[in-house]
């Protein structure tokens, strides 16, 4: 037996915190019956659950990893239009959907996947999973830039910091940096280097935790090994102890 919140996240409906304000809503049946107050116990093999009236059918769980192209939206909804990460995974038959958001004019390393619960506690600001990104910017980055990008800045949606800044490349016109992240606000990066004067030109994500891009050409993917997906959710859990 598992809790509903915890099975209806693996379903792919989103987050636990999610699941379980849809089901207080009373918006979840499970064998016919409206149930509204947690913890909620089911066999989701032998249970038949219904959340807003469709029926939750349990996929094997998949993990692809995506090297985005520019000009790829992380949604599996786009009223404009645009191409979308999932249209890139010819022949995947789940219903698989992105870890977490990379800008349209970003590129780089994207999970894919129709686990619930390992997404949530890769994007989660509190599992504080590091994200690494290779940023072309403009003009040179000085130490004392990286020491206030270090330091944080307060931003709309609060203060931001980036864990770590590594110089790859500084020139007069332009600089190469390699940037880690463990939050995960709103385009950080670009507007924190911008409030410094800096244009970010290029933004690439090549890492999440220990999974690298290394190897994957761009618009391919690529099934994660077990071991992978070990890694994953051992990072996860590790994170929120």
């Amino acid at each position: 037996m598992e809790r509903l919140q915890k099975v209806m996240a693996e379903a792919g409906i989103g987050s636990r915190r999610h699941c379980e304000e849809i089901i207080r809503e009373g918006l979840v049946k499970v064998n016919g019956a409206v149930v509204q107050k947690p913890p909620i116990m089911v066999d989701p093999q032998q249970d038949r659950i219904v959340v807003d009236g469709r029926r939750l059918k349990f996929e094997r769980k998949v993990y692809y990893l995506l090297n985005k192209p520019k000009k790829v939206v992380c949604t599996n909804s786009d009223p404009q239009g645009r191409i979308r990460a999932i249209d890139l995974l010819k022949g995947v038959k789940e219903r698989v959907y992105p870890v977490g958001r990379l800008d349209a004019d970003s590129k780089g390393l994207v999970i894919m996947t129709n686990d619930g619960e390992l997404a949530n506690q890769l994007t989660h600001p509190k599992y504080g999973v590091a994200k690494t990104y290779i940023a072309e910017v403009a003009g040179a980055v000085s130490g004392a830039e990286i020491e206030k990008l270090q330091k944080g800045m307060y931003l709309p949606q609060g203060k931001a910091a980036v864990s770590r800044v590594k110089i790859l490349r500084r020139g007069p016109k332009q600089s190469l940096l390699e940037v880690t992240l463990r939050e995960g606000r709103k385009r950080q990066i670009k507007v924190m280097l911008g409030r410094l004067g800096h244009t970010v030109k290029q933004l690439t994500r090549v890492k999440i935790g220990r999974l690298e891009l290394k190897g994957l050409g761009i618009g391919k993917y690529r099934v994660l090994t077990a071991a992978e997906v070990k890694g994953l959710q051992r990072l996860s859990k590790r994170m929120d102890r």
